[in-house]
């Protein structure tokens, strides 16, 4: 069984790493402000401009520990992997359901089944906590809606449906994320969303995390010999990483839009 270990993220821009035996030195202006256990961790993250060293590199590609360079804004400019693993025949799977229309709709239709029930998930949390602060019917009206759409995600017999399911789901969940933030309403707000670039602070702060949690979810795809390109949902596009936008439909509420509630509630 694979063993999960942390990501270090380096947000300082004019940082250098460098390798110390089996530790990693971060450095700021030549002077060493961390030392850390390379076997703690399985990818180093870094944003802005980061100088790494040679043999950190090498001894990172030993240990299949990637290194993912971001620029400030979140946006991956590249990463230094070791060499693939796992083998032919799991990537050939891949790509003949990918080809395979009811394949690719039994394992997309899961992926949002498990989306849609977090979303419920995080509105019944926030009812049970912040009750007495927001509009208890409203929320509840948004739960059962939900409720009721995961029932008709499994009756959905396209791909083109459930995207229009998905999608018309997504906006009712999306219709309460202004009421979930308490405090800070003048700093931080959600009048709808919006990218490239974000035009508030919280479709920033919700864009930065997407970014980071992509880049996760393809990390982990190329760790277990599977091709992030190669997707169920999200339709091919030269650059897209189709198959880590599909993994991440799931994990975006409760790690991206919960991470970012907490920080402004």
């Amino acid at each position: 069984m694979r063993q999960l270990l942390n990501t270090l993220y380096i947000n300082t821009p004019d940082s250098y790493l460098s390798s110390d035996g089996n530790n990693v030195v971060v450095k700021i202006k030549n002077n060493a402000v961390g030392r850390l256990p390379l076997q703690n961790f399985e990818a180093i993250v870094t944003f802005g401009y980061s100088g790494v060293s040679p043999s950190l590199m090498q001894k990172c590609l030993e240990q299949d520990i990637s290194i993912s360079f971001l620029s400030r804004t979140g946006r991956l400019k590249g990463r230094v992997v070791g060499e693939p693993t796992g083998n032919v025949y799991l990537r050939k799977t891949q790509f003949f359901n990918s080809e395979n229309d009811a394949a690719s709709l039994l394992i997309a239709k899961n992926m949002i089944i498990g989306k849609v029930y977090n979303h419920r998930w995080i509105i019944e949390r926030f009812i049970r906590d912040h009750g007495m602060q927001i509009d208890r019917d409203k929320f509840k009206s948004i739960s059962e809606n939900l409720k009721n759409g995961l029932k008709d995600l499994q009756q959905v017999d396209t791909i083109d449906s459930l995207r229009g399911l998905e999608g018309s789901l997504a906006n009712g969940y999306f219709s309460v994320f202004d009421d979930m933030i308490i405090n800070q309403k003048d700093d931080f707000f959600y009048h709808g969303r919006s990218r490239r670039p974000p035009l508030d602070r919280l479709n920033a702060l919700l864009s930065f995390s997407y970014s980071l949690l992509a880049n996760e979810c393809a990390d982990a795809l190329t760790t277990n010999g599977l091709d992030p390109y190669e997707g169920f949902m999200h339709v091919d596009r030269p650059g897209r990483k189709s198959l880590a936008l599909d993994l991440m439909e799931e994990l975006r509420g409760v790690i991206a839009d919960r991470f970012v509630l907490r920080l402004v509630t």
